[in-house]
């Protein structure tokens, strides 16, 4: 008999184990497959608050349940705010841990090419928890920017073409201190003497590069657009590069620079103005920058867009060299114009 209640006994533990096993152990999610993010705002992060957002959201089958287990766990006093990755499969237990040791997933900042620091923090708000206020709150304060050695004109210099990797609820500081940081991995000492030999420091050469930048996608020629520039700028003659026109202008979709245009007074307007605007037009990337450091001693003054509407550019030395070459693309445009003013609304020609 007592051999029959030990047994009895045991397989009760086991049972319960089992069940318990079975409870807090075994898959609680509700999504099919993959994952779901679970976002706890850093103004919302009380425990009441996650549960709500649990039940609201149907993130988990059973918000009692995890209530319960997150209350012996002691979560409700270790609340971290954060993008947290509830994968199918992941049971109560394994869920409380995560929230509990603050383990977030992280989210990839890729910076490609932005020509105003409000396009890249509306690109950093709909990725994290920052507003773009706040971002812009900081890119604007001098104050904020006087550590990295920028101001509120030079600040897009701090911003470096690459894939970054932040928590959801990174700080705008923090996330510009990181992008920072790749800014002087890139500025070696080789490359800060090629600067020099150039008679450009590190924020120069950037501005320079964000010009070539937005004049040509043929990486080949880059450099020899860039030494177009240094040689105005050697001489003293006013740059008159076109994309500062436009960004003078906040008129990115400009397809050609008239007179009237260059006449817009801005301290970014290179036909008005001469040297270097006082910031960058837009992120270059490393590969311009490269080309504007590597610039070849050349004897160009002038450039202009193939007529052939090739993506690539002809140069000249001489002003008058110059004026044929324009001369040739201006009616190439003339004739793009006009095929598309005889264009009807069917598309054929008239």
């Amino acid at each position: 008999m007592r051999r029959k209640i030990i047994l009895g006994f045991i397989f009760l533990l086991i049972v319960t184990a089992a069940f318990l096993g079975w409870l807090f152990l075994s898959d609680a999610t509700k999504q099919d497959k993959g994952s779901r993010f679970l976002y706890i705002k850093t103004k919302e992060s009380s425990y009441e608050a996650l549960l709500k957002t649990l039940n609201d959201s149907g993130y988990i089958d059973n918000v009692s349940r995890f209530d319960f287990v997150a209350r012996k766990m002691g979560l409700p006093e270790k609340i971290k705010p954060g993008r947290y990755e509830i994968k199918k499969g992941t049971s109560i237990v394994d869920l409380v841990r995560i929230l509990k040791n603050g383990r977030q997933a992280p989210l990839n900042l890729v910076i490609t090419k932005f020509r105003t620091r409000e396009s890249f923090a509306g690109l950093v708000a709909r990725k994290f928890e920052a507003d773009s206020l706040s971002l812009l709150s900081f890119m604007n304060n001098n104050d904020s920017l006087k550590p990295y050695g920028l101001d509120t004109n030079t600040v897009m210099v701090g911003l470096f073409p690459n894939t970054y990797q932040f928590y959801w609820n990174a700080s705008p500081s923090l996330i510009f201190k990181t992008l920072f940081e790749e800014k002087n991995r890139f500025w070696t000492k080789e490359r800060i003497q090629l600067a020099e030999s150039k008679k450009l420091t590190p924020v120069t050469a950037y501005i320079l590069a964000s010009i070539v930048e937005e004049e040509t996608l043929a990486n080949e020629e880059k450099d020899t657009i860039a030494s177009v520039y240094l040689n105005r700028y050697y001489k003293g003659m006013p740059l008159q590069a076109d994309p500062t026109v436009k960004f003078a202008l906040r008129d990115f979709g400009l397809k050609r620079i008239y007179e009237k245009h260059t006449k817009f007074l801005s301290p970014y307007n290179t036909y008005q103005v001469k040297g270097f605007p006082p910031g960058p037009i837009c992120t270059p990337s490393p590969t311009t920058l490269n080309a504007v450091l590597n610039a070849p001693i050349t004897k160009y003054f002038y450039f202009v867009a193939n007529s052939n509407y090739s993506g690539t550019h002809l140069f000249s030395e001489t002003y008058e060299q110059h004026l044929k070459f324009a001369k040739q693309f201006h009616e190439a445009q003339d004739e793009q114009e006009k095929i598309k003013a005889n264009k009807s609304s069917d598309g054929s020609i008239k």
